[in-house]
């Protein structure tokens, strides 16, 4: 609020006294000075819940909201797009698509496997049990790749993770 606006809210007797230069003026200015941070958020209250526009430091806080709350070593960027994609991803959460989705949002590459038929001892698939081949650019990620496997796997499901090489290119 503006000095002129706050003195509209003070009793009569009050507005009358107010002049250039005096006390009273003085803490209007102080009373403009304190709404301004707050009314600077307030008029551009929408970017705050877009987490592509949102203030970095209020992003973690978005991510909480929308269940997102994980260590993302891969950048504030991939934190945006993982609270950007967060309806997307619960809406798969638990199928092999879903896991791809997640962990491609939070790391920015397309190239993970899924594969939920891993021959046992025996040759034939082992039961609930998923192999995930990330690639070996992001093993630095290792455990952000854990915890996001491991939240979004169901909870009888058991899973190995392998980093590989990508294929060489016949020469």
């Amino acid at each position: 609020m503006r000095s002129p606006e706050i003195q509209r809210l003070l009793p009569g007797v009050f507005q009358r006294t107010v002049m250039p230069k005096s006390p009273l003026a003085a803490l209007l200015e102080a009373m403009e000075a304190l709404h301004a941070p707050s009314e600077a958020v307030l008029g551009n209250l929408e970017a705050h819940f877009d987490p592509r526009r949102a203030p970095d430091r209020f992003v973690p806080f978005l991510a909480s909201w929308v269940g997102m709350d994980l260590p993302v070593t891969t950048g504030l960027g991939r934190l945006r797009e993982l609270v950007a994609a967060a309806v997307e991803i619960s809406r798969w959460r638990g199928t092999a698509r879903g896991l791809r989705l997640f962990l491609t949002t939070a790391t920015g590459r397309t190239d993970f496997e899924v594969d939920d038929s891993v021959p046992g001892d025996d040759g034939r698939p082992r039961p609930f049990h998923v192999r995930v081949r990330a690639p070996a650019e992001v093993s630095s990620h290792r455990l952000l790749l854990e915890r996001i496997i491991e939240r979004e796997k169901p909870a009888y499901v058991t899973y190995e993770l392998h980093f590989v090489q990508p294929a060489q290119g016949a020469g």
